[in-house]
């Protein structure tokens, strides 16, 4: 019997195929919208300065000579004539047509930018607040000095102006609030170089407005828009190094522009400047080798160069008031002009005076030593897990005569900390603690002795000193090292994980790495100095600079995308047969998000393995400063203060969650101590370190340092 059900033979439906070129023509229309979404008023606001550029014919002739222009134009005139609304008339226009172009490209960018960074309601509060109020005061401020006589004053009282680059700037300054380190100080310090150098040698009505609004677009975006970082510093020694050089060099190349192209600001005419071209070259050469030196951090350099531009900003002081209350002609370039961008030049060198402490030449008790005789040493006497950081920049350092050995301290509050064990054969140790002291006394300061060893603890009880356990370091022994068992889980799955995702382990000389690494792991560094509320530590605390040593090593976690997630720092320990007997940790940093997660421990389990078959004996995690496990019995007073102060550094740099982290490697803890002569000397001591670990540190942080130790 057949079923009543019939098979149907018509050929399946399907719905139309799209061609091509519509699907592609959607696609480009989606991203356009989604963009106007994202952008709504850079889209307005270059939209309609374009509509005003091809309506007024701003883009192919100037504005200045329509009948109209007056009408629109802001400055002094229209605001004595009573045009008012020429504040918010001006800014769609441009006076010639590169001006317009100009504009175009500079207001889409930075509205884009404050868009993305602040916001939409934001960039446009900014925007229109900066422009108007920009216009408004410098208007006031020219009119006022007009009748003081101010020949740049009573010409510009003369000047309408259109066009929106006071907005722009007032974005731009703003908008840096919320840029990570990095570029959140080089973004502020190219800004005002921009600004200044436009005031002072060309001095337009813009020039005015846009040193306002920048000042007080600054100002405020720190006070109301900051995320997280705060303070108008550099926050690294590195950075303060660099923009110091940076600022010296834009100094030198004023020199050089107004030479070749002489103009008129505020204060004189640059032209006047009479300098042949033989001392402009002499003068840039003088720079750059001033400028290089700041750069490698000289005290020198830094104290020259503050002298000579204190000097010049007093001087600039002083040209400014006669020019501007006695009529006095400056010589724009060298006087008040140069001189005021000295001013920038200052501040950049008080905000980062920590960071110039590398002596032309090391003074030691006997003698001079240069950072190749001290590696020298430690290569032939060995030393402990952190005698390699007394090759460091800021380290000062102590030898005696007839003693082959040297001791290297930090000078501070009149305290010399002598940092690690002393470097020489074992039976001159003694001697030389003895001669350090008596060195110390002759200088009228303090010793103490910082995160040595037991071996050296004990001589320096023998000798009379006190002792106090300040940390502990962790030790993972690498012969016997088997990441099995059940202890290892944590580690293992790390591995694991980085081993599905594709990671690479690379280890070697961050010297020897292509630029593209370099330039990720500062930017890791600087990101993660940035996140602190508190500057850069030093001291025990290595940055990129010291890693960048040939005879350290570095491990970095590279992604499938070449995309440098962690990077680790191992520090040489010497035997006395010049062999590296084991490494110890230094820098320590990742990136933020996901992706990085679990790749530090990733990196420190690959490079014990690895320096397991090399031969070495140890690998230190080294000892988190001020953390550890139980606080000595008996002691009084340091104990309790650098107890406070490691409380304190705990919410903002996490010392003791790390002491607690490196349990996951299962270590044995050796002591590390800190040796002083008696109680009375206790006070200086904890300023003095408090002082090594953050230079930086203004009375303000440290102030709230306090505070928070308390709470």
């Amino acid at each position: 019997m057949e079923s009543s059900a019939t098979h149907s033979t018509a050929p399946p439906t399907t719905a139309p195929v799209e061609p091509v070129g519509e699907v592609t023509q959607r696609h480009g229309r989606n991203r356009v919208f989604a963009a106007v979404r994202s952008f709504p008023l850079t889209f307005a606001v270059t939209g309609a300065l374009l509509v005003c550029a091809i309506a007024s014919r701003g883009l192919w002739a100037s504005v200045q000579s329509a009948s109209w222009f007056d009408a629109v134009a802001y400055g002094v005139p229209a605001f004595r004539d009573g045009k008012w609304w020429t504040v918010f008339t001006g800014p769609w226009f441009g006076l010639t047509p590169g001006q317009y172009v100009s504009v175009l490209i500079l207001t889409a960018f930075a509205l884009a930018i404050g868009e993305w960074r602040l916001g939409t309601r934001r960039t446009a509060v900014v925007a229109i607040s900066g422009q108007a109020g920009g216009v408004l005061v410098a208007s006031g401020l020219i009119a006022a000095a007009q009748s003081s006589g101010w020949a740049w004053a009573v010409s510009l009282a003369d000047v309408r102006d259109v066009g929106c680059t006071t907005a722009v700037v007032a974005v731009m300054a703003a908008t840096t609030a919320t840029v990570p380190s990095p570029w959140r100080f080089r973004s502020r310090v190219l800004l005002y170089g921009y600004v200044i150098i436009s005031f002072l040698f060309l001095g337009r009505f813009a020039d005015v407005t846009h040193l306002i609004v920048f000042t007080v677009a600054l100002l405020a975006g720190e006070r109301w828009l900051s995320r997280g970082e705060r303070g108008l510093r550099p926050r690294t020694r590195r950075e303060a190094r660099l923009t110091a050089a940076l600022g010296l060099w834009a100094i030198a190349s004023v020199h050089v522009l107004v030479f070749f192209v002489p103009g008129d600001g505020p204060f004189g005419p640059t032209g006047a400047h009479e300098a042949s071209l033989w001392s402009t070259v002499v003068n840039v050469a003088v720079a750059g080798l001033l400028a290089e030196q700041l750069r490698r951090g000289r005290r020198w350099a830094w104290w020259i160069v503050l002298a000579y531009g204190s000097f010049a900003t007093l001087a600039s002081m002083v040209v400014v008031i006669l020019v501007a209350t006695a009529s006095f002609e400056s010589v724009g370039a060298v006087t008040a002009g140069t001189g005021l961008l000295w001013a920038g030049e200052v501040f950049l060198l008080l905000a980062g005076r920590s960071a110039f402490t590398v002596p032309l030449r090391r003074k030691t008790g006997s003698g001079e030593i240069d950072t190749a005789a001290v590696r020298a040493l430690i290569r032939r006497h060995g030393g402990s897990t952190m005698s390699w950081m007394i090759t460091w920049d800021d380290m000062q350092h102590y030898t005696a005569l007839g003693i082959d050995g040297v001791i290297g301290y930090r000078r501070h509050a009149g305290t010399l900390i002598a940092l690690a064990d002393p470097v020489a054969d074992t039976d001159q140790r003694d001697p030389l603690l003895e001669s350090f002291l008596r060195f110390a006394e002759g200088q009228a300061t303090v010793p103490c002795l910082f995160s040595v060893s037991a071996d050296t603890a004990d001589r320096a009880a023998e000798m009379g000193w006190r002792t106090l356990q300040i940390a502990e370091d962790t030790l993972i022994d690498l012969p016997e090292l088997a990441l099995t068992g059940k202890k290892w889980q944590k580690v293992r799955s790390a591995l694991n994980k980085a081993e599905k995702t594709g990671t690479a382990f690379v280890l070697g000389r961050l010297s020897e790495q292509p630029d593209r690494i370099l330039v990720q792991v500062r930017e890791i560094s600087e990101q993660w100095v940035g996140e602190k509320e508190l500057p850069e530590m030093g001291f025990t605390l290595g940055t990129v600079e010291e890693v960048l040593d040939d005879d350290v090593r570095v491990a970095l976690a590279i992604d499938t995308a070449g995309t440098v997630q962690a990077v680790l720092s191992w520090l040489p320990v010497y035997r006395r047969d010049g062999e590296v007997r084991g490494w110890t940790l230094d820098v320590m940093r990742k990136r933020t998000g996901p992706e990085a997660n679990n790749m530090i421990e990733f990196l420190i389990a690959k490079s014990a393995l690895a320096f397991q078959e090399e031969g070495a004996e140890f690998a230190s995690l080294s000892g988190a400063p001020l953390a550890r496990a139980e606080a000595d019995a008996g002691v009084y007073g340091i104990d309790r203060g650098l107890d406070m102060l490691g409380q304190a550094l705990e919410p903002f740099y996490g010392f003791r969650s790390l002491h607690h982290f490196k349990t996951k490697f299962n270590p044995r803890y050796a002591p590390v101590f800190m040796c002083y002569r008696d109680e009375a000397d206790l006070p200086r001591i904890g300023l003095a370190i408090s002082r090594a670990y953050l230079p930086d540190a203004t009375p303000r942080q440290l102030a709230a340092l306090l505070q928070s130790s308390r709470t």
